[in-house]
């Protein structure tokens, strides 16, 4: 929408609700209560794999005997490691299921597929692949990541459907 037909929207609900403030009447609020179907839809996993082998590394580290000189080092380095399982896990793994894309978080920054770069999308038990044309299968897992799979089988077997992508489920 164009700035100037948001503000003339504006300007009317206001007025309308000067209106019915005087009226009684509740408020008009032009954009409550209406959910965008196309909006993208987010299903967020948790990442524990990595962290507790982080923190066994920790471990490892602590209990193996180090050299006298090199104390700090060693307590800077456990630290280190802590501080990326931290960050493992607070920072959750995620789907979203757009209209025409999907998206997910790796290693190097979020990464995107449109429809016309997903081969085929397979739904298993207790995972979803997502067969790219170029590169490597994005596999979404229950056990390692704890994502709700059924519900984004279903979200991606909408998406498949509506764009004649190939979909699996087995």
């Amino acid at each position: 929408m164009s700035r100037s037909w948001e503000r003339k929207i504006r300007r009317n609900s206001s007025q309308l609700n000067k209106q019915r403030k005087k009226s009684g009447q509740d408020l008009f609020k032009p954009n409550a209560g209406k959910v965008d179907p196309t909006a993208p839809v987010r299903f967020k996993g948790r990442n524990y794999i990595s962290p507790i082998l982080l923190v066994s590394v920790v471990v490892l580290f602590s209990l193996l005997p180090t050299e006298k000189g090199s104390g700090s080092q060693s307590w800077l380095l456990v630290a280190a490691y802590v501080a990326l399982a931290v960050l493992f896990f607070l920072r959750r793994p995620y789907l979203q299921v757009g209209s025409d894309h999907v998206q997910t978080r790796r290693m190097m920054g979020d990464k995107r597929l449109n429809k016309d770069e997903i081969k085929s999308i397979s739904v298993q038990k207790g995972y979803v692949v997502i067969q790219p044309v170029k590169g490597g299968n994005w596999v979404f897992s229950r056990v390692m990541n704890r994502y709700p799979i059924e519900q984004m089988g279903e979200s991606l077997e909408q998406m498949a459907a509506a764009h004649g992508i190939r979909f699996d489920r087995q």
